[in-house]
């Protein structure tokens, strides 16, 4: 997997703090955030509901602190990070550790881990909580995009039209992009809370869809194009005009186009499938990321950059600038793209498919062995010892958080051993990518016990057998 671990001590960012939230006083507890634990369980009414969600959406002053303000959710997610942070470094170097656990290394570790794990989900919930502010504002930015499209477009046409002159297909051009523009808006007003005209490109692990965003740019420029052509059909004036215009749709000149259009789009859906079977199958482990970048499409789960991802967005892009410009120096007819540049696509997106197929793994446990301290005597597991679990695929890219890392879980027999958090400043030696340690408790009893993991996203390991002796 790639990524870092958790035991490299890297400052963490995704942190969670127990401060109330700025705008609300300090000796009253914040509002309950969607999502979180001990969140009220009654729903709004419908009108409280569409209430606070108008005002979500009204304008906000820069400085506003708002509990539903985007803005707001944001500085109460940052000071949340700082207080966990400060809270980790501190625990780490011995400071707030109460008399009554001091006495006992293991009762010390399990109180430091609690209460890193508390400050973790109410990190988490700010998270969330931010994440939905911030589709608010996204939805907004995206209809800037469209429309700064259009009239860049517009733009161009007039810069152009000076030495060439205004022509039916200029504005047939500006009509179809219009008309584009206006459906864009609705479909963004529709899914204003799922990122506006960015929604159907989102995944459902929360970040930007490769192969949906290479698939609806073939769509657009598809749609552009046919209603460029309408546009001019509808202006046509003569009968041989109109038989060119109809002529510009036959498949002999837009079998190149349609080709790769038909095969981005089952792209897409193909690897939507490959993905949830793998991730239903327990071969790959996935978390939902805090919110979309644009970085997603480059790169993997871990924000590395991707070959596979980054080759298919590469040579999608080239090939639609292509089309673009072919279809501004013919509009009458559908972009005759080269059966050359065509093939180039495919092979493309072939090798974005097999990437698919070929990533990820389920976490695996190698060996279980009793952690020795410096000092202690060998001899065999016992309860009250420590064991180390080994293997690999503990800490999945996409869970690496303090709330997900506090989600882990070690199965000795019948009894659920949380993963303690061992702290050091900067970041976390237990759990690690690798290795992990967790005390044998009381209640396993004697004999053979099957050790497993679920994983920082929920995945299962292989068991290994141990011997628990009296």
């Amino acid at each position: 997997m790639a990524g870092r671990e958790a035991g490299n001590t890297a400052d963490d960012t995704s942190g969670a703090g127990v401060t109330p939230a700025p705008g609300h006083p300090t000796d009253e507890a914040p509002p309950p955030v969607p999502h979180q634990a001990g969140a009220p369980d009654d729903k709004p009414a419908p009108g409280e509901q569409a209430g606070e969600a108008e005002q979500a959406d009204a304008p906000h002053p820069h400085t506003c602190t708002c509990p539903v303000c985007p803005r707001g959710t944001r500085a109460a997610h940052r000071e949340a990070q700082a207080a966990f942070r400060a809270r980790r470094d501190a625990l780490a170097a011995g400071e707030g550790l109460p008399a009554a656990v001091s006495y006992s290394a293991g009762a010390s570790r399990q109180w430091i881990s609690d209460e890193l794990t508390q400050a973790a989900r109410e990190v988490g919930a700010r998270a969330r909580a931010e994440a939905e502010g911030w589709y608010v504002l996204l939805w907004r930015r995206t209809l800037y995009v469209v429309w700064g499209t259009v009239a860049a477009l517009f733009l161009g046409q007039v810069a152009t039209a000076f030495a060439a002159g205004w022509t039916a297909a200029r504005t047939a051009g500006l009509l179809a992009a219009l008309l584009g523009g206006g459906l864009l808006t609705g479909a963004a007003h529709l899914h204003g809370r799922r990122g506006g005209v960015l929604a159907p490109v989102i995944g459902e692990d929360n970040r930007l869809s490769t192969s949906r965003a290479v698939a609806a740019f073939w769509v657009l420029l598809t749609a552009y194009a046919v209603l460029v052509l309408a546009g001019r059909l509808a202006f046509a004036s003569g009968d041989g005009e109109r038989d060119t215009l109809l002529a510009g749709l036959d498949l002999a000149r837009g079998a190149g186009l349609v080709t790769v259009l038909a095969v981005t789009c089952a792209v897409a859906v193909v690897v939507r499938r490959v993905v949830a079977v793998r991730v239903q199958g327990q071969r790959l482990q996935k978390a939902q990321a805090p919110r979309p970048r644009a970085a997603d499409l480059l790169t993997d789960d871990s924000g590395r950059a991707h070959f596979a991802d980054t080759q298919y967005v590469l040579v999608s892009a080239v090939a639609v600038v292509y089309a673009l410009v072919r279809l501004a120096r013919r509009p009458d007819q559908l972009p005759d793209l080269p059966w050359g540049l065509a093939l180039l696509v495919l092979v493309s997106a072939a090798t974005y498919l097999a990437s698919k197929y070929a990533e990820g793994s389920r976490p695996v446990i190698h060996a279980v062995v009793r952690a020795r301290e410096a000092g202690d005597l060998d001899g065999p597991i016992r309860t009250g010892d420590d064991i180390e679990i080994r293997g690999a695929g503990f800490l999945p890219p996409s869970a690496r958080t303090p709330d997900r890392l506090a989600r882990m879980v070690v199965r000795i027999g019948a009894v659920h051993v949380h993963v303690p958090l061992v702290p050091v400043p900067g970041g976390f030696t237990n759990p690690s990518d690798t290795t992990l340690i967790v005390p044998v408790p009381v209640e396993v009893e004697p004999g053979k016990a099957e050790v497993q993991l679920v994983s920082a996203a929920g995945v299962e390991t292989n068991k290994v057998t141990i011997e628990v002796g009296d």
